[in-house]
């Protein structure tokens, strides 16, 4: 069973799409085909269910999931830690951000990870900043930045980088209701509030315990996803909206939204680097997390 195989099947259970697969494994779909067979045969069981519509695991395939990405795991580290010995280090990590992570942090770690280790390189994904630390657990990337929850899930590890408050916004053009901000809330004036809001998240969750104890329930206008979303739509004026500090500093929009001054405030973010716990055996990305 080679390496190569194992990858490929790694990436149609995470997709569960040939043309997905086949592209991110750099071979043509019929290529993919054949080495599933292939694997399958060596296996002697059917690891994928698969007909004109849709791909899905057996049970089987999850098993043997679980036991490919543990098995791909321990060969890149003990490849990467005979690279160290050598003192070079070559190869690829994954990672996962938001945008606005790209902008704000990625160029001086890239910068000092490119002058100590060359050799390495990045592969970068963007999205959604709440899907970060599921994907490192689903083990799609191997590391994330997002934000830490209140918990963090056993068997992720955390590195703080930045904190970053969370602020309520409203439109520059459009006058936002006074009774916002007063030195004591007004539950009335916030109940006739729109809100936009992102759909799940840190934030909706301490959005929701903030109206909780000011005895209210937040008026909903949208529920979007993606941090950028909802200051576009504040600057429109549809609405008041929640986002990370960080976020509107480094919006084109910026100055089309202004801050309220809401007390009392919710609690910051704090944003870092995820990663499991298991991952820091690799050379790889414990060279990414000391830079």
């Amino acid at each position: 069973m080679d390496f190569r195989q194992l990858r490929q099947f790694v990436q149609l259970a995470e997709t569960l799409h040939f043309g997905r697969a086949s592209a991110a494994s750099h071979i043509s779909p019929s290529a993919l085909s054949r080495g599933i067979r292939q694997l399958e045969a060596e296996v002697a069981t059917t690891l994928f269910e698969r007909d004109n519509r849709s791909v899905r695991l057996t049970r089987q395939g999850e098993t043997f999931l679980a036991w490919a990405r543990e098995t791909l795991t321990g060969w890149d580290a003990i490849r990467h830690t005979l690279q160290e010995q050598s003192g070079t280090l070559q190869g690829e990590v994954s990672l996962y951000c938001s945008v606005t992570a790209s902008y704000s942090f990625l160029f001086e770690l890239l910068s000092r990870l490119r002058r100590d280790h060359p050799q390495i390189e990045i592969k970068l994904h963007t999205g959604d900043p709440e899907d970060a630390m599921a994907r490192v657990m689903a083990g799609s990337e191997d590391i994330a930045i997002g934000a830490r929850p209140d918990t963090l899930p056993a068997g992720l590890a955390f590195k703080p980088i930045t904190r970053s408050q969370l602020v309520f916004i409203a439109s520059a053009r459009h006058q936002a209701r006074h009774e916002l901000e007063r030195p004591l809330p007004d539950p009335a004036g916030w109940a006739a509030t729109p809100m936009i809001l992102p759909e799940s998240g840190l934030a909706r969750q301490r959005l929701e315990r903030w109206f909780r104890d000011l005895g209210t329930v937040p008026l909903i206008y949208a529920q979007v996803a993606g941090n950028e979303a909802i200051v576009s739509m504040v600057s429109l004026g549809f609405g008041v909206g929640l986002v990370p500090r960080i976020v509107l500093d480094n919006s084109p929009l910026a100055a089309e939204v202004r801050v309220l001054d809401v007390r009392p405030a919710l609690a910051p973010y704090e944003v870092g680097l995820f990663t499991l716990e298991k991952n820091l055996r690799s050379p790889l990305v414990r060279a990414f997390w000391t830079v």
